[in-house]
């Protein structure tokens, strides 16, 4: 079960007129409100990150897969893909994935 804190927070008056129009429970509704904020701060330094990334990342991200498959031994790479089985798939813009080849 979540625990709850007490927090006492000043609003004014207007404020806590439209919020009780709106809402029978003013807590729920703050709560809401605050958790609303802050994941949209989240997702704003999210998008801060992913445009300014640190510059240890992107120097591992520029090694990328090329590097990863480089470094794997040389009788193991044929055994990571089996092109032989499966089914043969293509992108259709407006479908999607459909079944065979070109």
């Amino acid at each position: 079960m979540a625990s709850f804190e007490r927090v006492t927070v000043t609003l004014p008056n207007d404020l806590v007129t439209d919020i009780d129009r709106r809402e029978k429970n003013r807590s729920k509704f703050v709560a809401d409100a605050v958790r609303h904020e802050l994941d949209r701060r989240r997702r704003k330094e999210l998008l801060r990150s992913l445009h300014n990334p640190h510059p240890e990342s992107v120097e591992f991200a520029d090694e990328g897969l090329e590097a990863w498959t480089r470094s794997l031994p040389e009788d193991d790479t044929k055994a990571l893909v089996d092109s032989t089985t499966g089914t043969a798939v293509r992108w259709v813009t407006g479908e999607g994935w459909v079944e065979g080849c070109e």
